[in-house]
């Protein structure tokens, strides 16, 4: 197998156009036709998570954290991004990096969070704007099915737990071709009407360009009339954090310790606590703070994230529980998530689970 393949395989689940715009996912290091042996899978790629590699006979990792984000202007060893990169190359061992798309992907982090506390009834927090768009395209009538099964075909037409969803309406078109043209339909430098199918449908935005290579050849005509639209529609299942909900409510003090053995985590950071039963819970993996009001305007009960700083826990306001268990501790179920999708995507192909804990931040 190639590194292309398992980069596709990880694409359909999260583009990369989902990514925010600081952010640097996708191949880091390596080739995309490079042939790939056994897989390490971390949550960060430090000095010794490259050692495990060569251990373990790995030459691909995929890494929730990118080691890269900024320009590298020289590889001389001088610290450890450096050195990562420099080991990394001398041991013919890619990089490959998914980090925030698979946060707004659906299924993705937060979804993983949400089901390991037993959180049912999710819907996303903050939907990810400028993910719909919609083609309209103009068929000869004759030539309308087909042209459309091929857009289904090629992902267009999925509304929520919908799919092959259209609109199409009848009308006559008109055009003339000159002497160069090629049409099969009418004849040159004639004026010809043409019975035609206006097919409209939606599709997510990062499916665009193969898209319209699937219109270009599946369309009659020699210059294919259409049309795509950015909508302001959002996708319920494109965005960052999610909502979920307890079957039954619990006293505070009981889900935060149901948070601590759940997550595996020493210590939780939390704002004051307002004896109230907790039942409705927004997740943010990672550094979320930016989020909490969009959680209070949710009305959640609690919101479970990470970062916050000293002041941020009296934007509680008394009306929600900020609950902060750690960046890393956020995270740290990533490893498995992945880990389970590539396993169903390419059975029986090597993986591993990098044994290293990364976790920059220690207690004592």
């Amino acid at each position: 197998m190639k590194i292309k393949e398992v980069a596709q395989a990880l694409e359909q689940w999260a583009p990369k156009d989902y990514a925010e715009d600081f952010d640097n996912v996708g191949l880091l290091i390596g080739s995309y036709e490079q042939e790939v042996y056994k897989i390490l899978i971390t949550l960060d790629t430090t000095e010794a998570v490259i050692e495990e590699a060569i251990a373990k006979g790995c030459n691909l990792i995929i890494t929730f954290h990118p080691i890269l984000f900024n320009g590298v202007k020289q590889l001389i060893g001088y610290n450890q991004t450096e050195r990562i990169v420099v080991a990394a190359i001398k041991n013919d061992i890619a990089i490959y990096a998914i980090h925030t798309n698979l946060d707004y992907a659906w299924n993705g982090t937060n979804h993983h969070i949400c089901k390991h506390l037993g959180l049912i009834q999710q819907k996303t927090l903050i939907p990810k704007a400028g993910t719909i768009k919609k083609l309209t395209t103009y068929v000869p009538k004759d030539h309308a099915e087909r042209v459309r099964n091929t857009l289904f075909d090629a992902g267009a037409g999925n509304i929520g737990n919908y799919d092959q969803c259209s609109y199409n309406f009848d009308g006559l078109g008109s055009f003339r071709g000159n002497e160069d043209s090629q049409s099969v339909f009418g004849k040159k430098e004639r004026l010809h009407f043409e019975e035609e199918t206006c097919i409209n449908v939606i599709f997510s935005a990062h499916i665009e360009r193969h898209l319209k290579q699937a219109l270009f050849k599946s369309h009659p005509y020699e210059e294919v009339a259409y049309e795509i639209f950015e909508l302001q529609n959002t996708d319920q299942h494109i965005g960052l954090g999610v909502i979920g909900t307890l079957q039954e409510p619990m006293p505070e003090t009981t889900f935060l310790m149901h948070i601590k053995e759940k997550m595996v985590v020493p210590y939780i950071r939390h704002s004051p606590l307002l004896g109230k039963m907790i039942q409705k819970v927004a997740i943010v993996g990672g550094s979320g703070s930016f989020a909490l009001p969009h959680a209070k305007r949710e009305g959640v009960d609690l919101f479970l994230s990470s970062d916050f700083k000293y002041h941020q826990f009296f934007e509680g306001d008394n009306q929600i529980i900020i609950a902060d268990i750690g960046h890393y501790e956020c995270e740290q179920l990533t490893k498995d998530l992945l880990s389970t999708y590539l396993s169903k995507k390419i059975p029986k192909f090597a993986l591993s689970l990098s044994e290293i804990n990364t976790n920059p931040i220690h207690y004592i």
